[in-house]
């Protein structure tokens, strides 16, 4: 049994434990708002508010100190100039944790860790537009009005020009209709005469022979091979 022995191993070793620790301080003071289980938010607000404390002493050692936890300068300036001098007048508690019942998936306690003075996004935005429009006071409603005012008079002479193109459409469709009328003009033409007879073809060799035709003998058989002469003999 472990009597005595504060803090929660979480199912980590120590150097596991405390690279946790690390990556969920980061994201705090980063964000200034994170949601994780419950036993590891009870165990990071201890660290935390220290960190914080540490931060609102301003020194070097301080610096150093927190950057062993924090492991990035950007993260050490917002600790030191913007977060602790917020808890100047403040001698602990910067932190709170609101439970947000079990998780849906292993039913574990979940909950929400973050800083007593954080402000929720869309309220700051929201301040700051109402800010923006009480700076520029009636000329930002005027400088709208003349723009829509704008917007509808460019709309009417843009809606002035449409008739041209409707008729413009009107006289491209009369000419479409009238390209069928020719079309059908085309048709009742007559039709060609055929073509006078052709020339017979020349007679083939024998045949203009018989007919007086002239026709010369061919100086080869018709195997290809050229005519033998008689030898004489005796």
């Amino acid at each position: 049994m472990r009597h005595a022995v504060k803090g929660r191993k979480l199912g980590r070793t120590t150097s596991h434990r405390e690279a946790l620790f690390r990556n969920q301080l980061q994201s705090l003071m980063d964000k200034e708002r994170i949601i994780t289980t419950l036993p590891k938010a009870k165990e990071l607000r201890p660290l935390a508010e220290r960190v914080i404390t540490r931060g609102k002493q301003g020194t070097v050692h301080a610096r150093r100190w927190a950057l062993r936890w924090l492991l990035r300068r950007d993260l050490v300036k917002k600790l030191f100039d913007d977060i602790a001098p917020r808890f100047r007048e403040r001698p602990g508690g910067y932190l709170r944790i609101v439970k947000l019942g079990p998780r849906q998936g292993d039913g574990a306690e979940m909950a929400v860790i973050e800083m007593v003075d954080r402000v929720a996004p869309a309220a700051a935005d929201k301040t700051g537009k109402e800010a923006a429009a009480g700076g520029k006071g009636g000329k930002g409603t005027s400088g709208t009005a003349k723009a829509a005012k704008a917007g509808a008079a460019a709309r009417k002479s843009k809606g002035a020009g449409k008739p041209e193109k409707a008729a413009k459409g009107g006289e491209d469709e009369e000419a479409a209709e009238g390209k069928p009328k020719k079309a059908a003009k085309a048709g009742k033409q007559k039709p060609a005469k055929p073509a006078g007879r052709t020339a017979a073809p020349p007679p083939a060799h024998g045949e203009g022979a018989k007919g007086g035709g002239g026709g010369k003998r061919p100086t080869a058989r018709p195997g290809g091979r050229k005519p033998t002469t008689p030898q004489k003999t005796g």
